[in-house]
């Protein structure tokens, strides 16, 4: 009987490559020592660490007054950092866990490398709410521990603590389930070890792996449930994030719209960094096989979905402050709109709803270049959009005599230049010590499509 094959599938994996052929590729960028351009970047990117961690530092040391916040605008720079940063870290989550429940095959060349951007992210984010505390060496103090200070408790209805629990729960699950994910390649690289220290240590993180259909079988049921644990968490924590707005009385703040304005512009923008990354890596690395034109076009159309959702979200907020009759709503909204920093508005507008609407044609989807500047300009966006929420909303409240401006001092702009230093370093350290792809997994879909002749039926 003829064979029947099937030509509906985009092959995941292109050139033909055998399991060996994947293990060396990915391995063999940790066998050599690192590149010139490798050192150049992580030169920059640590020099920009440093001069946020002075920056930090002296803030620390003189107060917050160094930056640029007055008695109207008690949140700015560092609180829109903050979500900023948390923002980034959704799309990790998203490709790891909702992807993988709904067995979406393509997830397998991006996920490692989306989930390490969740935990860097993470860890970025996280530093902002310590240090606006003005205090940080009481940021224990937001921890609710038996203590000995009689009734003093910390106070549960704060946004700082919800911001704790938020960013302590998705840490540690979006780690567990990034750790549990590298544990099969880290036996890997055991065995490929030529060093007794690298054997050791590998072999020591690597918890004994063995191989065997036993272990393999218990590793999927506990990834299965890890990614059942964190997808609830790409909804909860950035709606728990927005509700640091959405339960005050300041007008464009209080809108039920925020929290899934906030979930799918987090989805939006962490797309958009996935892919800025994972194009830099897809070339200097030579993963073209790997992370094909394929998964770039995926990717887009979640962007163009989720940009969709975000644009809906900015016209609902119009149309909301205006049939509410409230005029303190709608003055908000032409405040942001057409007043003394309607500019950052229109960067959000332009970056955010104008730019995805060139992936709607398949060439510019296909096109890396193209797709890699309109990422950077969502990126660039969505900062905007988070200033716009925080700092337009604040700079004019319900009384004239209050009204104030906003300008970042230079602590301001070096804490946030330092908060991309510390993301960079930590992204090229990984690349340089764990495989940026997940071996096990892009060999379980290495004959998807059969390379593109096919599967048989």
């Amino acid at each position: 009987m003829a064979e029947v094959y099937s030509t509906l599938r985009t092959p995941l994996v292109l050139d033909n490559k055998s399991y060996s052929d994947i293990t060396r590729d990915v391995c063999e960028t940790l066998d050599h020592r690192p590149s010139t351009a490798w050192w150049a970047a992580f030169i920059v990117s640590f020099s920009l660490l440093v001069i946020g961690a002075v920056a930090i530092a002296y803030q620390i040391a003189t107060g917050v007054g160094v930056w640029g916040l007055n008695n109207t605008i008690g949140w700015a720079f560092d609180i829109t950092n903050f979500v900023f940063w948390i923002g980034i870290g959704h799309a990790g989550t998203l490709i790891s866990a909702i992807l993988f429940l709904f067995r979406q095959k393509w997830r397998t060349s991006v996920n490692r490398s989306a989930e390490a951007m969740t935990i860097f992210a993470v860890i970025c984010a996280g530093i902002f709410p310590i240090i606006h505390t003005g205090r940080p060496w009481f940021a224990f103090w937001l921890i609710p521990y038996p203590n000995f200070r009689g009734p003093l408790w910390i106070n549960f209805r704060s946004p700082l603590v919800w911001d704790m629990f938020a960013i302590s729960c998705y840490f540690t699950i979006s780690f567990v389930f990034w750790f549990t994910g590298l544990v099969p390649d880290l036996a890997t690289l055991r065995d490929r070890a030529t060093s007794k220290i690298k054997k050791k240590i590998y072999g020591f993180l690597s918890f004994g792996w063995d191989g065997s259909n036993r272990t393999w079988h218990r590793y999927e049921k506990v990834y299965l449930l890890l990614a059942g644990l964190a997808t609830p968490l790409v909804v909860s924590v950035h709606t728990i994030v927005s509700w640091d707005f959405a339960t005050s009385v300041i007008p464009g703040w209080h809108t039920t719209i925020l929290p899934p304005y906030f979930v799918a512009g987090a989805v939006f923008s962490g797309f958009a960094m996935v892919l800025t990354l994972m194009l830099i890596v897809r070339r200097v690395l030579h993963f073209e096989s790997y992370i094909t034109l394929h998964h770039i076009e995926q990717m887009c159309k979640v962007i163009i979905a989720t940009g969709g959702i975000v644009g809906l979200a900015y016209a609902t907020e119009l149309f909301v402050a205006y049939y509410s009759g409230n005029e303190y709503e709608r003055f908000a909204f032409i405040n942001r709109a057409l007043g003394p920093y309607g500019w950052t508005y229109w960067i959000m507008v332009s970056c955010n709803i104008l730019a995805p609407q060139l992936f709607w044609f398949k060439k510019l989807r296909r096109n890396v270049a193209v797709v890699f500047v309109v990422s950077i300009i969502i990126n660039v966006g969505m900062w905007f959009e988070r200033f716009v929420i925080i700092m337009t909303s604040l700079t004019r409240d319900f009384l004239p005599a209050s009204w104030s401006a906003f300008t970042p001092t230079i602590i301001d702009i070096a804490t946030l230049v330092g908060s991309f230093g510390l993301f960079f370093t930590l992204f090229l350290l990984f690349s340089r010590l764990l495989p940026m792809i997940s071996i096990g997994e892009v060999k379980n879909v290495l004959h998807y499509a059969n390379n593109g002749k096919g599967d048989k039926k």
